[in-house]
């Protein structure tokens, strides 16, 4: 991540102009044979019957930014069932207005020279890289089932925390990969017993030069993120919205702790070394970025948050979403695009409110989905809504 990623603790801040997706264009993905929706809010609710296609929408959103998308799907997974393209399935296109101008961009399934599945990227009708589009577009998205996150393994927790990482420095996510293939790499000669001392070196070379890095970016974020969440704003009710504590622990964080960047590398390429016996027998590296867990607490009560009440875990998920949307609209001049799924569920009429009033004071442009028009009424006529049935779209006048 470089220095200039986030906002120092004394830096001026300013709130972003919103990066607003004016037009979403959809074929043949997941339920939709096609769609063309027109957006002129900076709120936009979703409501209808369950199945109708509202998450797949966002879904579709999602997919506007490198990675998986919300629901971490395969990529043939998403085509509509009964579709036969020899040469590719899905596509997803949008227009967005930015602060740099508008923007003309669009993804979807194709096949490689060797008939495999992969994701391809256009911008401006062009071919483009996941990095040129992961700095153009940045979104932020919460789901129903995000909300066990607490309760759920580490891996989880670590992948929510790198989405946001991914948010800040575009170039994250191609490190966690560079990492993954040579910790692979290195597992499968220790499995095979068949590896060269000094290719083993070099892939432990590789795997703690990149591991490092990672822990790096997501300390930095954890640093900024933390002091954003101790700031004043619209969700500082710690009766509403309880602050969240954040810690990163079981990594290499530790390592970076007092030492610079080419000292923590070393010493971990150390370890990776001496452990080498004992990594193959236990068939995966015990040390590692890929252990990373966070760790959150209610901050008001001292409670971990996986004891806490459903209520109290899915208020501290969202004062820590809410927190980062306001950092990225503060670190990059531009509020991302968020994606909140069945949000209102479960929360009652005051909160709710809080939520959305929350909500508008970041200035970001918010897509909502919910079964019930009434849930999001306080919105009123700042919010486009459109009605979602039988994976068909009509904007509700």
């Amino acid at each position: 991540m470089t220095d200039d990623a986030l906002p120092s603790r004394g830096q001026s801040r300013h709130v972003g102009a919103p990066a607003r997706l004016e037009r979403l264009l959809l074929t043949d993905f997941r339920s939709f044979a096609s769609a063309d929706l027109r957006f002129s809010d900076e709120m936009v609710v979703f409501v209808g019957p369950n199945g109708g296609g509202k998450t797949n929408l966002l879904e579709a959103i999602s997919l506007l930014m490198p990675g998986r998308g919300l629901l971490g799907a395969r990529l043939s997974d998403m085509t509509r069932r009964g579709t036969n393209k020899p040469h590719g399935g899905w596509a997803v296109s949008a227009e967005i207005a930015g602060v740099a101008g508008p923007i003309r961009l669009g993804t979807g399934l194709t096949k490689d020279a060797a008939g495999r599945d992969r994701r391809a990227f256009r911008l401006e009708g062009e071919p483009a890289s996941p990095k040129d589009i992961g700095e153009l577009v940045r979104l932020v998205w919460l789901t129903p089932a995000m909300e066990r996150l607490f309760e759920e393994s580490a891996s989880a927790r670590r992948r929510f925390f790198d989405r946001l990482v991914a948010t800040f420095d575009s170039a994250h996510p191609a490190r966690l990969g560079r990492y993954e293939r040579a910790l692979s790499e290195r597992q499968r000669l220790l499995n095979e017993g068949t590896g060269e001392p000094a290719w083993l070196s070099g892939l432990e070379r590789i795997i703690a030069g990149e591991g490092v890095a990672i822990a790096a970016a997501r300390l930095q974020l954890l640093e900024c993120l933390r002091a954003e969440i101790a700031r004043d704003g619209p969700w500082a009710d710690e009766d509403l919205f309880p602050r969240a504590d954040l810690a990163l622990e079981d990594g290499l964080e530790a390592l970076l702790c007092g030492q610079p960047a080419l000292l923590a590398e070393a010493e971990f390429e150390r370890a990776l070394a001496a452990g080498r016996m004992r990594d193959a027998e236990a068939g995966r590296a015990l040390e590692g970025a890929h252990r990373s867990d966070l760790k959150v607490r209610h901050k008001a009560k001292a409670m971990p948050a996986e004891e806490c009440s459903t209520g109290e875990q899915k208020a501290l998920l969202l004062n820590i979403v809410l927190s980062a949307v306001r950092l990225i609209s503060d670190a990059k001049g531009s509020a991302p695009l968020v994606l909140l799924d069945e949000i209102a569920a479960h929360l009652d009429e005051v909160r709710r409110d809080a939520l959305f009033a929350a909500l508008e004071s970041v200035g970001a442009q918010v897509f909502l989905t919910g079964t019930e028009l009434s849930a999001f009424g306080v919105l009123g006529s700042r919010a486009q809504a459109f009605e979602i049935n039988h994976s068909r779209a009509q904007l509700r006048q």
